[in-house]
């Protein structure tokens, strides 16, 4: 898995990036925020990437920041129909905070407004990210509930956020760092490391 590249901006198109590695030429399709950020920097560049692999080719996605590829990724894995030319599509109409207060307030009509999305994705987006996953729930509490300044919260936020999109769902992901957060006692607490206990089943 190519999870970055580091070199030289060749060529930026819009919709696509040609970062040059020790000589090799990377062909990245890109949203337009990733473009917006990166095409107009000469030198050397860092893409974040996401290798999707099909019968019939391999495509590389690059993204400019993590929230970026973290949203490209969970609209794939967790809405049925959203596969990446319209998780692309979706990145490319909105920024990622819009998205998020869009989906948090369930408004179906400003996410319907995305090129390629429609009405009806704009509900199954709503639905299996607010409803079925509970992730809503974590984005509001990291978006400004008390002590979103706190860096344990912000670690204990981090760390359910990289569970969901492991697979757990909302309720669990609270449970398992809760109960984590509670066994550290007065130990300084990370979110790597509420991760890794997570995965090793504390």
């Amino acid at each position: 898995m190519i999870s970055y590249l580091r070199g030289q901006l060749v060529e930026s198109l819009p919709n696509q990036l040609i970062v040059d590695v020790h000589g090799v030429g990377y062909k990245c399709l890109v949203p337009l925020s990733t473009y917006d950020k990166l095409a107009g920097n000469p030198g050397e560049v860092t893409l974040l990437t996401h290798l999707h692999i099909t019968e019939r080719d391999h495509t590389l996605f690059g993204f400019a920041t993590n929230e970026e590829r973290d949203l490209f990724k969970l609209l794939m894995d967790r809405v049925s129909g959203i596969g990446p030319k319209l998780a692309l599509a979706v990145l490319s109409g909105t920024s990622v905070s819009d998205f998020k207060d869009n989906v948090i307030r369930g408004d179906v009509a400003a996410l319907s407004r995305i090129s390629g999305v429609g009405k009806k994705t704009a509900e199954r987006i709503v639905l299996e990210l607010k409803d079925k996953v509970g992730i809503v729930d974590t984005w509001q509490a990291a978006k400004g509930g008390a002590g979103a300044n706190d860096p344990s919260v912000a670690a204990q936020t981090d760390a359910m956020l990289a569970l969901i999109a492991l697979g757990y769902k909302q309720s669990e992901a609270q449970k398992v760092v809760g109960d984590l957060v509670k066994k550290s006692g007065a130990e300084t607490i990370t979110a790597d490391r509420l991760i890794r206990d997570a995965l090793r089943g504390g």
